[in-house]
């Protein structure tokens, strides 16, 4: 990777929202991450088996949740940029049979470091006014 491709540093502030995007989960976008991703818990699938094991129904993926969320940075940051990723699932969000969840994305700049030249970008996720996970950050390697 070189240094061209990546974010300038120079101009970053902190608190500044680098991305936004809302993201529509539907019953057919879990089955196309079931697919792609070999997780077939019926979770994922099955209200009667989600609601046996005190789920609200059907609840999407954490990783397509989190995956999401990576791709509202990569977009912004560039391939290869983005060269740490973390999080904590605080709660699910459920997928009803007709219709879809809609989730908001946002990136703001947490934090900057000049010797390493990186940025910390948090990303709040919402559904419903809800945070559905818990200090999701990524690190962003910039010239």
């Amino acid at each position: 990777m070189t240094a061209e491709n990546r974010p300038a540093f120079a101009g970053l502030e902190v608190g500044h929202v680098v991305a936004e995007r809302e993201a529509t989960f539907t019953r057919d976008t879990l089955v196309r991450y079931a697919g792609a991703s070999g997780d077939f818990n019926p979770i994922h699938y099955s209200d009667a088996f989600a609601e046996s094991v005190g789920l609200p129904g059907v609840i999407a993926h954490g990783m397509l949740t989190l995956g999401t969320a990576a791709s509202v940075v990569e977009e912004w940051a560039g391939p290869g940029n983005v060269v740490d990723l973390q999080t904590r699932f605080a709660r699910p969000i459920p997928v009803p049979a007709m219709g879809e969840a809609a989730v908001v994305y946002t990136a703001r700049i947490g934090a900057l470091d000049a010797e390493a030249r990186t940025a910390r970008i948090d990303v709040l996720v919402e559904f419903e006014g809800q945070k559905i996970l818990a200090k999701a950050q990524a690190v962003v390697a910039c010239a």
